[in-house]
C-alpha cells in the first residue's frame, strides 16, 4: 500500500516538494531557491528552465532523503505562483523567452490600450470575475508574441503553447504528453469565462491569442496524465541539472497557490475563509456554486473542489499589498527591530499605539481602495511616541487591511465570516493573531501544519485516487494549534477602525482633506 501523496509547491522564489502521509502530516519537505531576474524597472522574469530544474530536484531529493520507493507514492499534487506566464516550443520543449512573473508591469500600457473603454472593462469583469490589469496573464501572452521574433507565426501554426507554471511542470513530468491545466488556474489568466468554464473566444481576439496554443483545462482534483522517465526540455537544460525522475507516478491534483491554500484549510463550504499572511495578504472566501460578482473591488475567481461536486465553484478575494513586508521595512529599512519575532515583543511592551497610525501605501492602496498614487504615511505621532509604539502600529495596520477586506467581502456575500482560518509567515505572530481577532470581531483559528498550500494539492491529489475517502476524512484529522477569540468590546473596536478609516482617506490621492 502506498504511503504518502508528494505535494510540488512552485512558488515565486523557491520550488519545494511535500511528503504528505495518510495522517495529513508531512514528512518530508525539500526547497530550492532560484533566480529573480530584473532587466529592466518594473520587469520580473524567471528562467522557466531554472524553475523545472529545480521542481525536479527537490521531487528527486525528498524520494531519496526519505528512502521513498515509486511503489510508495500514490499521486502527485501540483500547487504553483498564480498568473506566471510561459511560451514555449512543443517541439523541443524551449522557452521562446523568459518567464513573465506575475508580478511584472511591463504590459500595463496594454491594458490601458485594450482596456480603456468603461464598457469594455465591465464586459471584462463579468466574464473573468477580474478586474482588468497587467497583473493576470492575458496581456503577458500578447506582449511575448508580439516582442519575440518568429513567434507570433510560430504560435498561429500551432508550434508555440502557453502554460502558467502549474501547465509548463505538468507538459515535463508527463513527457510532453498532457497539455492541460486546472479551473482555477485557468481563471486568472483573463482569458477564461467563469461562468461558462471555457476559454473565451473574444477574449482571445482582444488579446490576438490563438486559442490553439491554449492548455485544455481539467477539475482541480483529476487525472492530469503521468510521470515519464525524462522531460522534453531536459535536451535545452543549459547549465541546469535535470534528475531523473520515477515514471508511472500519476498526477492527480493541480491548483493555483490560493485557492490551494483555501482547499488545505479545509474551507470548501459557502462563508468559509481563510487569510494568508506572507509578504501581501490574501483573503479567500468559497461562495458555493454562485459566482459573486464584487461591488467592492474584490475579484472572483474560481475555487478548487472535491471529486463528485456539481457545478463550478467559487470565491471571492482580496489582496493586501504590504504585510509581512512592512515588518521587512521596519527591520531593514529603519533598523527597528532586529528580526521580525522581535515585533511582537515590543508590541507588548506598550499598551496600545499611543494614536499612531500607520498606512503602508508604498506600492499604493490595494483592495478595496486601488489607489496607484497612494503613498506611505504614519499619522499620530507625539513626542511621547517611540520605537514600541511605531512597531505595534505597523503590526495593527496588517490588521486593519485584513478588516477592510472583510468587510468588503461580508457585504459582497451577504454572509457574516463567524471563523477565520489563518496561515503564513506572520500568522505565527500570536500578538497580530489576537489583535486580529479583536478588530474582526470574530475567531481566528491557526492549524498545526502551517504548510496549507502544499496541503491543498496533496488533499486534491489523494481525494482523486481514493488514499483520503472523503473531505471528511481530512477534516478529521486535522490538528487545531491555536484558537483566538474576540476579546475587544464593540465601543473600543469601533473607535479604532474610525481611526484608521480616517488616516485611509488622508491617505488617498482622490480624496480631498479638508
Amino acid at each position: 500500500m502506498s504511503k504518502y501523496v508528494i505535494a510540488l509547491d512552485q512558488g515565486t522564489t523557491s520550488s519545494r516538494a511535500l511528503l504528505v502521509d495518510r495522517d495529513c502530516i508531512v514528512r518530508g519537505v525539500y526547497q530550492m531557491t532560484f533566480m529573480q531576474h530584473y532587466p529592466q524597472p518594473g520587469w520580473v522574469e524567471h528562467d522557466a528552465l531554472e524553475i523545472l530544474s529545480t521542481q525536479l530536484s527537490v521531487l528527486h531529493d525528498v524520494m531519496d532523503a526519505f528512502a521513498v520507493q515509486p511503489s510508495d507514492v500514490n499521486a502527485i499534487g501540483i500547487t504553483n505562483q498564480r498568473e506566471t506566464t510561459v511560451l514555449w516550443d512543443r517541439r523541443t520543449g524551449e522557452p521562446i523567452a523568459p518567464a513573465i512573473v506575475w508580478q511584472c508591469r511591463r504590459t500595463a500600457p496594454i491594458i490601458e490600450e485594450l482596456c480603456a473603454d468603461p464598457a469594455l472593462r465591465e464586459r471584462i469583469t463579468d466574464a473573468t470575475g477580474l478586474i482588468p490589469d497587467a497583473y493576470f496573464s492575458a496581456s503577458k501572452i500578447a506582449w511575448l508574441l508580439d516582442n519575440v521574433p518568429g513567434a507570433r507565426e510560430a504560435a498561429c501554426a500551432g508550434d508555440i503553447l502557453f502554460g502558467t507554471i502549474d501547465t509548463w511542470l505538468i507538459w515535463n513530468l508527463t513527457g510532453g504528453v498532457v497539455h492541460a491545466t486546472d479551473y482555477t488556474n485557468a481563471s486568472r489568466t483573463m482569458l477564461f469565462d467563469i461562468h461558462a468554464g471555457e476559454w473565451c473566444d473574444w477574449l482571445c481576439e482582444l488579446f490576438n491569442v490563438p486559442m490553439a496554443m491554449l492548455p485544455e483545462v481539467r477539475p482541480s482534483s483529476s487525472h492530469f496524465g503521468v510521470t515519464a522517465g525524462s522531460v522534453p526540455a531536459a535536451s535545452c537544460a543549459r547549465s541546469f541539472s535535470f534528475p531523473s525522475i520515477p515514471a508511472g507516478i500519476p498526477i492527480c491534483g493541480v491548483a493555483g497557490d490560493q485557492q490551494s491554500a483555501l482547499f488545505g484549510q479545509c474551507c470548501t463550504r459557502p462563508g468559509d475563509a481563510k487569510n494568508t499572511y506572507g509578504t501581501g495578504c490574501f483573503l479567500l472566501m468559497h461562495t458555493g456554486n454562485e459566482a459573486i460578482r464584487s461591488k467592492n473591488n474584490l475579484v472572483t475567481t474560481i475555487a478548487a473542489s472535491e471529486p463528485g461536486i456539481s457545478g463550478l465553484e467559487y470565491a471571492l478575494e482580496g489582496s493586501v499589498f504590504m504585510a509581512g513586508a512592512l515588518i521587512q521595512w521596519l527591520r531593514d529599512e529603519l533598523k527597528m527591530i532586529g528580526s521580525a519575532s522581535e515585533s511582537e515583543q515590543l508590541a507588548r511592551s506598550v499598551p496600545d499605539t499611543a494614536g499612531v497610525y500607520i498606512v503602508p501605501a508604498f506600492t499604493g492602496l490595494g483592495a478595496p481602495y486601488w489607489d496607484a498614487q497612494a503613498r506611505g504615511a504614519i499619522y499620530g505621532l507625539t513626542r511621547g511616541a517611540n520605537r514600541a509604539h511605531i512597531v505595534r502600529a505597523a503590526l495593527e495596520a496588517l490588521a486593519y487591511q485584513v478588516s477592510d477586506l472583510m468587510t468588503s467581502m461580508v457585504a459582497d456575500a451577504g454572509v457574516r465570516v463567524e471563523t477565520l482560518a489563518v496561515d503564513g509567515g506572520a500568522a505565527r505572530n500570536d500578538f497580530l493573531m489576537q489583535f486580529q481577532a479583536d478588530i474582526l470581531g470574530c475567531r481566528l483559528v491557526r492549524p498545526a501544519n502551517a504548510e496549507t498550500t502544499a496541503a491543498g494539492a496533496a488533499f486534491l491529489a489523494g481525494l482523486h485516487t481514493g488514499f483520503w475517502k472523503d473531505m471528511d476524512e481530512i477534516r478529521s484529522k486535522r490538528v487545531i494549534e491555536n484558537v483566538y477569540s474576540s476579546q475587544m468590546d464593540a465601543a473600543r473596536r469601533a473607535q479604532l477602525l474610525s481611526g484608521w478609516k480616517s488616516c485611509i482617506e488622508r491617505t488617498r490621492t482622490n480624496q480631498t482633506v479638508e
